[in-house]
């Protein structure tokens, strides 16, 4: 087991500590999606879904790709994400 930074351990728990933000994190395991599918996969009503999103873009666990558009973003993990989403319980 690599050793996680202060830093990647505060994330991990920032994650955890919330159902939604470590639900989203899983809905995005590896994938590009828009805010209503994360929310279909998450099982997370959509007007919740960028409330999370922007707290999860604050940490710098995902970003978004395509921000000119107002309507079918897509969101992806960074690879600081994808590192939190694979120390998830």
């Amino acid at each position: 087991m690599m050793e996680l930074s202060d830093e990647m351990l505060t994330e991990i728990s920032y994650v955890q500590i919330s159902q939604y933000r470590t639900k989203v994190m899983k809905a995005l395991d590896g994938e590009v999606k828009i805010p209503s599918n994360i929310a279909r996969d998450s099982g997370i009503r959509t007007n919740h879904i960028s409330k999370i999103l922007g707290e999860l873009k604050e940490h710098e666990l995902v970003e978004c790709i395509n921000p000119e558009v107002r309507k079918g973003r897509l969101y992806r993990h960074t690879e600081k994400g994808e590192q939190v989403v694979k120390n998830l319980e």
